[in-house]
């Protein structure tokens, strides 16, 4: 790796370190990406299902073609961002997402969902995880692990936060009024700040003005890592992993509500989503001086032993303890893959990787739910697909700690 004098004058723990700004930006961009983007798929289902009459199968499918359509354009995010600059990508998402919520609260007819959905996954692709990574990436390289967490508190706190508001403001203008008023907000308080905060990043790695030689192109970079152990046992064990997690946590309250009740339940699934920040916060002041690989196979096997307490014990105190410890790691398993990537392979191959392996997670926990529910109607309930959850969650546990042949580049 080549040497960088800039880099070592740079110090990523000062407070007042311009990359903090961008951790700030992230979070509110984060917090509307998930907001919109990933929670508010409950509150579209819902409320067009209400207004509209239309069978929950079908605004459903509409979610899952949103996501596959989604991790398609994911796949892209990492060369645009090095091709346009993160500041012109952030705003290409906050337009994005912001004309989705304007199409949502507009639909009619079914086709106009689909076009609505369509829309709101170019602004997830440019509102979530991949943007968020690639753009700090830009200007943390020591520090890059505390810094992804903590921006992406603004996800948890678009669904503890962001939803509530929504659904209440439904409840007193209507549907279209509250998604318009949704996507005014988001224009105001993102644009200026990504227009005034959000600059040319610092050389990290001298690579700007160093003479290099020719680097790979995207495509060779995906074709070459879709052959690497390394990669390969990375996005594979995560991919399952999040099927599961994604698919347990869609069900849980129909999974407890017969059980300890819909109050008790609702506790449970509010403690699991608290858990999750206070996770990802503990989490983020030591994760970039963890063994990434087996941090997230011992995440891994928490969850699979919280699955194996929910499926089996049936105490109210107990149940709820164990979503608790479930969703400890809930956030930063999301934040685990890029660390990795980062430590393992070439950073100037960072963003191409890190948004092909969101896409590939994408499109497989796009299925979680739908399998889980089809599994529970076949069997008569909910051991056999939460079975299949632990079952996942302890091959990917196995499957991480396979790191494949180490890099010098990557050192």
């Amino acid at each position: 790796m080549l040497d960088n004098p800039q880099h070592t004058s740079i110090d990523e723990s000062s407070l007042r370190y311009e990359g903090w700004r961008i951790v700030a930006v992230c979070f509110l961009l984060a917090t509307f990406g998930w907001g919109l983007g990933f929670y508010g798929q409950s509150v579209y289902v819902a409320e067009l299902q209400r207004a509209r009459g239309w069978p929950a199968s079908l605004i459903s499918s509409g979610t899952t073609f949103f996501y596959l359509f989604g991790a398609l354009l994911v796949v892209f995010v990492g060369e645009a961002v090095r091709k346009y600059g993160p500041r012109i990508c952030l705003i290409a998402g906050t337009l994005a997402m912001s004309a989705a919520a304007v199409a949502i609260g507009a639909v009619r007819e079914p086709w106009q969902l689909y076009l609505a959905d369509a829309v709101l996954a170019f602004g997830w692709a440019g509102t979530s995880l991949a943007m968020i990574t690639n753009t700090i990436s830009l200007w943390f390289d020591q520090k890059r692990g505390m810094a992804i967490s903590l921006a992406l508190n603004g996800a948890s706190f678009g669904g503890i936060v962001g939803v509530p508001l929504l659904v209440t403001l439904i409840g007193h203008t209507g549907f279209a009024n509250a998604m318009y008023a949704a996507a005014v907000a988001m224009l105001v308080l993102l644009l200026p700040v990504i227009l005034f905060v959000v600059g040319r990043p610092p050389d990290l790695h001298g690579w700007q003005g160093a003479a290099k030689p020719k680097t790979q192109s995207s495509t060779e970079i995906r074709q070459a890592a879709l052959r690497d152990v390394g990669f390969l046992t990375v996005t594979i064990a995560f991919a399952l992993v999040l099927f599961a997690q994604v698919g347990f946590i869609v069900h849980l309250i129909s999974f407890l509500d017969p059980v300890i009740g819909r109050e008790r339940a609702a506790v449970a699934v509010a403690v699991l989503t608290a858990m999750a920040v206070i996770g990802r916060v503990l989490f983020s002041m030591v994760i970039d001086r963890l063994n990434q690989r087996l941090a997230s196979a011992l995440s891994f096997l928490s969850q699979a032993a919280a699955l194996c307490v929910v499926t089996n014990l049936h105490n109210d105190y107990v149940l709820i303890a164990a979503c608790a410890v479930f969703g400890f790691s809930v956030g930063n398993l999301i934040t685990m893959p890029s660390l990795i990537v980062q430590q393992e392979f070439d950073g100037a191959s960072f963003g191409v990787l890190i948004s092909l392996n969101t896409a590939i997670n994408q499109v497989t926990y796009a299925f979680g739910p739908g399998v889980v529910g089809f599994l529970r109607d076949w069997s008569g309930g909910y051991a056999m697909p939460f079975y299949l959850c632990i079952a996942l969650e302890v091959m990917a546990a196995a499957l991480i700690m396979v790191r494949g042949t180490p890099r010098p580049e990557a050192a």
